[in-house]
């Protein structure tokens, strides 16, 4: 993410106008006569997949706000080396199963050569979403700006919105099973986070906080990983569409897969207190009293019947994961030329401090 101080990364190279003309075609080709308008690419548009806005009007002038999620360009030096768009599209089919709610969807296409990229067309839903840059604790902006107990209400809806997600039916998401090595699925997960830090670094300075984070994890490893549920994966409030303080839509499923509870609630807990300690850092208060860790804990409890546990190492490991993608970003960033490539390359982690005292054991004292 960008802070005051740094610019916000490139997102995407991909041309609008040569997008605009292949979503009219591949349009034309399941409803005839209609055409896409109004179409935008937001300027909150993540680093990996890509999201565009446009209005789908038909033959006879009726109109239907629409999203489409496209894989990301390769010539933008991809955050992720796979996209799975399918797989993103058959999580939401999944999550629908549940009460929890996400879009509706309307299209997939798996031939890149129709749209420049494998993608899925849903329904646009109306909302706000707490943003990312500048970061919801950063004073202006409607979440900040709300009273204590529209938070607390916003707190509560969304931590049992993620409960809901995980009464999602396992037994049909063979399609997320772990090919990586290991004799359980949070094994897997590991592993393949371990894989992908290696393509990160290929051919590029190692991270020896990340590789003592890997160590650290080792050591905190939990005794029961308990039940394995459909795990969100990006499961944060920035990936929620709220209508007032009610969540009306999940979105941004392209790190799901199947693992303990926790691994969601720990990436829930942490990533709010990411932005939050960037917030302090910069000498504003944020939000100090949102998401807390314990609470949150208590609050999933409730709502799900299963007490969470291990949650340090669970934090930690969300830290981990982070801290792999923001090395990869900086990466990307000297790839683009917006930043010089640093001595240290453990000062691309702009959370380096949390994950030190992670490591450490004295962060959440």
């Amino acid at each position: 993410m960008a802070t005051p101080s740094t610019p916000r990364p490139r997102t995407s190279t991909r041309d609008p106008e040569e997008l605009r003309a292949r979503l009219d075609a591949w349009i034309g080709t399941w409803q005839p006569g209609a055409t896409a308008t109004g179409l935008t690419v937001p300027q909150s548009n993540g680093m990996s997949s890509e999201t565009v806005l446009f209005d789908l009007r038909d033959g006879d002038g009726q109109v239907r706000p629409c999203v489409l999620r496209l894989a990301a360009d390769p010539d933008a030096f991809t955050v992720f080396p796979r996209y799975d768009m399918e797989r993103q599209y058959r999580c939401i089919e999944l999550a629908a199963r549940t009460k929890a709610p996400v879009p509706r969807l309307l299209r997939l296409v798996t031939d890149p050569r129709v749209l420049g990229a494998p993608g899925f067309l849903m329904e646009r839903v109306e909302g706000r979403v707490p943003p990312d840059v500048m970061p919801y604790t950063y004073g202006g902006n409607w979440l900040h700006e709300a009273g204590d107990a529209e938070r607390a209400e916003l707190e509560r809806a969304s931590v049992a919105l993620l409960a809901e997600l995980h009464t999602a039916p396992v037994a049909e998401a063979a399609f997320l099973r772990s090919t990586a090595p290991g004799d359980t699925p949070l094994r897997q997960h590991v592993n393949e986070q371990r894989a992908y830090y290696a393509w990160v670094v290929e051919g590029r300075p190692p991270s020896p906080l990340i590789e003592r984070a890997f160590a650290r994890l080792e050591q905190l490893w939990p005794a029961d990983e308990g039940e394995t549920v459909l795990s969100w994966g990006d499961a944060r409030i920035g990936n929620v569409i709220y209508q007032g303080f009610t969540p009306v839509a999940v979105l941004d499923w392209e790190m799901a897969a199947l693992g303990p509870r926790e691994l969601d609630l720990g990436w829930f807990v942490f990533l709010h207190r990411f932005f939050q300690d960037l917030t302090v850092a910069f000498g504003q208060q944020g939000l100090p009293e949102f998401l807390d860790r314990e609470r949150v804990v208590a609050q999933y409890a409730r709502a799900s019947g299963h007490t969470p546990r291990d949650l340090d190492f669970y934090t930690l490991y969300a830290a981990l994961r982070h801290a792999v993608v923001m090395l990869r970003i900086g990466y990307r960033q000297i790839h683009f030329g917006e930043t010089p490539a640093p001595e240290d390359p453990d000062r691309l982690i702009l959370h380096r401090d949390s994950l030190e005292a992670m490591v450490a054991g004295r962060y959440w004292g």
